[in-house]
């Protein structure tokens, strides 16, 4: 069965920007500012999951 959502916990690195952790998944990701880290989320999404499915949601949760 695939998901229709993958939620992140967000939080500020100690270095600076944001860490961000699938909820459910081993996805794991870094940016330097917000629009940086929902970048990087869609790219470390579409890399972790094969090209048949895509989720219909993210949601970054701070």
């Amino acid at each position: 069965m695939n998901p229709i959502e993958v939620i992140f916990e967000v939080t500020e690195a100690a270095e600076g920007g944001y860490d961000a952790r699938a909820m459910e998944y081993s996805i794991f990701t870094q940016g330097n500012d917000w629009a940086d880290l929902k970048e990087m989320v869609r790219d470390a999404v579409l890399c972790h999951f094969d090209d048949s499915f895509v989720p219909s949601k993210l949601e970054l949760r701070p």
